[in-house]
């Protein structure tokens, strides 16, 4: 008996299918589709555009990589069960960071001193395979973290490494981590450049202290520099940290559309020089290798930009901890449907709910 061909072996495939005339159209638009999609969830992620050109070539697995496996005497989520022949969600654990130790290739994550996660996402990838939802989670927020007692929740990290940075989000949303990826900010600058732009919907102007870049209200196309600057940006907010979360999830959705833009995605040299622009400042964990993300892609080749969401973890506004520390109070009612959410693979309704600023009190 034959063996089932790989998912890479089933893209390389499409890719090589000689149709007759009147199928070529339909045959290269999903082939198309399947790279685009591919891209995309990578974005995402924060992992790579282009990455199925990566992938072709072999470099995905020359990404540095950390282990995220837990202590088994901490509590986690159960994991979630499905009837057979379905499929669970996918949960994967973003993670922006600062710090130029992030990625440094002689030191494990667990050990690069001065890394802060200063941007904090899970995305969810449907069981159904058709929705990714991403949501933001703000770094101060304040939260259990076992054996540790509470703390801001991007303390976590530093505290027991990555797999208690994990545990300590899992433990927050509820649901199981299955993946995780963790990017050097700096890194934006490259990538912004690579693509020639990023357009944003600025929905609120201000000059940012990173850089003295000032930008206008409405739609605008960032530079490299200029991207840094507006992923960065907290200060210059009434709110702070919530203003920079949106702009984080607005400059996602910019990166997002540029890669799915027509000229981009014909273009293997653009897409290949994206993706080297960001690997250097990439870790990935053990589990999220070539088979894994190729497969992944595979499932999710339908999926559009129209089909992404993003929304901020509701709270109740900030306040001040026991020991005098700003911080953000999360709203533990709220949470209870955002886990309800994650549980059962249903985060996209949830986040169709969720406007801009609904992460506040109403």
């Amino acid at each position: 008996m034959a063996e089932t061909p790989s998912h890479l072996e089933r893209l390389i495939a499409e890719a090589d299918a000689a149709p007759a005339a009147p199928a070529i159209r339909k045959k290269r638009k999903g082939l198309r589709n399947t790279l685009i999609v591919l891209g995309s969830l990578v974005v995402l992620l924060a992992i790579a555009a282009g990455v199925a050109y990566a992938v072709l070539a072999n470099s995905f697995n020359d990404i540095n990589r950390v282990s995220i496996a837990q202590d088994p005497t901490l509590t986690r989520p159960e994991a979630v069960t499905v009837k057979p022949g379905a499929k669970a969600p996918i949960n994967i654990l973003l993670l922006g960071s600062d710090s130029r130790d992030t990625s440094d290739p002689t030191a494990s994550v667990e050990e690069a001193t001065g890394f802060r996660s200063d941007a904090i996402l899970v995305a969810q990838v449907s069981p159904d395979r058709k929705n990714l939802t991403v949501m933001s989670i703000m770094r101060d927020n304040w939260v259990p973290i076992q054996d540790h007692g509470e703390a801001k929740i991007n303390a976590a990290v530093a505290l027991g490494g990555m797999p208690l940075a994990v545990n300590t989000v899992e433990n927050f949303i509820g649901a199981r981590i299955d993946h995780v990826a963790l990017v050097d900010f700096s890194s934006f600058t490259k990538l912004t450049d690579a693509l020639g732009g990023v357009t944003v919907n600025n929905t609120q102007p201000f000059t940012s202290t990173h850089g003295g870049h000032a930008f206008a209200p409405g739609k605008i196309t960032l530079t490299g520099e200029e991207a840094l600057g507006f992923v960065r940006e907290r200060y210059a907010f009434a709110d702070g940290d919530y203003q920079r979360a949106r702009n984080q999830q607005a400059y996602l959705k910019g990166l997002m559309q540029g890669l799915l833009s027509k000229d981009t995605m014909t273009d293997p040299g653009k897409l290949t020089s994206t993706f080297q622009a960001l690997k250097p400042y990439l870790v990935l964990d053990n589990d999220l290798d070539l088979q894994n993300a190729v497969s992944l892609g595979f499932d999710l080749r339908s999926i559009r930009s129209s089909d992404i969401q993003f929304f901020t973890s509701p709270t109740l506004g900030t306040g001040t901890s026991a020991d005098g520390q700003s911080i953000v109070v999360p709203d533990p009612s709220a949470l209870a449907d955002v886990t309800a959410a994650f549980q059962g693979g249903t985060l996209n309704e949830y986040a169709a709910t969720r406007a801009p600023g609904s992460e506040l009190p109403q």
